[in-house]
């Protein structure tokens, strides 16, 4: 299996400001980031606490309305999960594993808005071939 540079985001307070269940402005530098990693072949996870048919569906929708596609939701990647049963690797099926965990609360925003995309998938596919 192709390893994939997997991007875990959260949306309340991250893509988007407020806080559930608020959802105020798209965050753009955050939005676009996320969007640059997406055009460079990483696998983007809506990564969010919000659950239920309506806090989550809007959540998906308000992402959708700003060009964001996810490749799962809450979820592992298809990829992921077809490599962790071809590889016997089926431990922790509510863990969302990913290369790079993006949240308001973690204070990793300016470090991410200061990656060098390229360089990091790069990085990332290299370190697991």
């Amino acid at each position: 299996m192709e390893h994939r540079y997997i991007l875990a985001v959260d949306f309340d307070g991250t893509l988007f400001s407020g806080q559930y269940p608020k959802t105020e402005e798209p965050k753009w530098d955050i939005i676009n980031k996320v969007k640059e990693f997406k055009e460079n072949g990483a696998e983007i996870i809506l990564w969010t606490c919000r659950s239920g048919s309506r806090g989550l569906q809007e959540a998906v929708d308000k992402s959708r309305e700003v060009g964001l596609e996810f490749d799962a939701v809450n979820d592992n990647t298809e990829s992921l999960k077809k490599y962790m049963r071809e590889t016997n690797r089926i431990f922790a099926d509510k863990k969302i594993f990913a290369t790079f965990y993006l949240d308001d609360r973690s204070d990793n925003l300016d470090l991410f808005l200061k990656m060098d995309v390229k360089k990091a998938i790069e990085k990332e596919v290299k370190k697991n071939s």
